[in-house]
């Protein structure tokens, strides 16, 4: 898989951007450590899932991509599915639920995707899917449980660890599990002692749970602020994070929110729930990370500013 990723690298270097490394002075004297945050929430689309959705969606045959590509997403994979395919010249069918944030919503319309709605559950979204795909012969491009997305995830870590040298340890929310499965491959597979650790909400906590049973457990009733982590693992993903993820930590919906809202002051730059979960891991410093050389994947940047978790 290592090799898919340096693939990666070159197919999605003219479509997606090599995103600025930050840091902050303030969150490290807070959290005791040097963190270096890979500032995902500025990639097209505003979140990391362009690129695995780039890679994968301009790794088809002209004969796969002629009806087009089609995916089920609460938003930025739904985003980055539609401009992926609008940047091919293919066309896009996106279910979302309709529980979605309106910021996702809108950026999917505006990028030229067909959206079809359902409930707000696993199974509507999968089952709407499968109706889509068979009126439409599109391909399915899966938020996560496919190793092309997978690789293109993977991308972000690599030009981390290019730029930044001798980390400790990297940080990533975990959802379905393609970020850190990416991270993972592209940080260990190239011999790198860094540690890799995957954090989710106290409320959504089924990869920490599985990883502890190692067994795969669903998600069950998640109730978290972060919508992009109400993901249940797949096996794919799930076998890669037995084999490479130490440590999952998790955090409560308080610790994400003030999270975010320090990312917000300290650094004037916007972070979505989700992309917080890991710095409120690094933030308390009881899980260890104090002292250490720290990277951060900022996922995503996709906030509906009339609904702040503060206000």
């Amino acid at each position: 898989m290592k090799d898919d990723i340096d693939t990666a690298v070159q197919r999605i270097a003219p479509y997606a951007h090599r995103t600025p490394v930050l840091t902050c002075k303030a969150i490290n004297a807070m959290s005791e450590a040097n963190i270096y945050f890979k500032c995902e929430n500025l990639q097209k689309v505003g979140a990391f899932k362009f690129r695995g959705a780039c890679n994968t969606v301009f790794s088809l045959t002209d004969e796969e991509a002629s009806q087009g590509v089609g995916t089920h997403s609460s938003g930025n994979h739904a985003a980055a599915v539609a401009l992926a395919a609008k940047l091919r010249g293919i066309r896009a069918h996106v279910v979302m639920p309709e529980t979605a944030p309106e910021i996702k919503k809108k950026a999917v319309i505006g990028y030229g995707a067909e959206i079809t709605f359902c409930k707000p559950t696993l199974t509507s979204r999968e089952t709407m899917l499968a109706s889509v795909i068979q009126k439409t012969g599109a391909v399915e491009i899966h938020p996560f449980d496919d190793p092309r997305v997978i690789a293109g995830q993977g991308t972000a870590a690599l030009e981390l660890i290019e730029e930044i040298h001798d980390l400790d340890v990297i940080l990533t929310p975990i959802g379905g599990g393609g970020l850190i499965c990416g991270t993972a491959i592209a940080t260990i597979e190239n011999g790198n002692s860094i540690a890799v650790i995957g954090t989710e909400p106290k409320n959504a906590d089924d990869a920490y749970q599985s990883l502890m049973s190692g067994k795969l457990i669903p998600q069950t009733n998640p109730n978290t602020i972060a919508d992009g982590l109400r993901t249940s693992l797949s096996e794919l993903t799930f076998s890669i994070i037995l084999k490479h993820v130490s440590e999952i930590i998790t955090v409560s919906e308080k610790e994400i929110i003030g999270a975010m809202r320090t990312v917000w002051e300290r650094m004037k730059i916007i972070i979505e729930p989700s992309c917080a979960v890991p710095v409120a891991a690094v933030l308390n410093q009881e899980n260890g990370l104090s002292g250490k050389k720290v990277g951060i994947i900022l996922t995503g940047g996709n906030v509906d500013l009339d609904k702040l978790p503060w206000l």
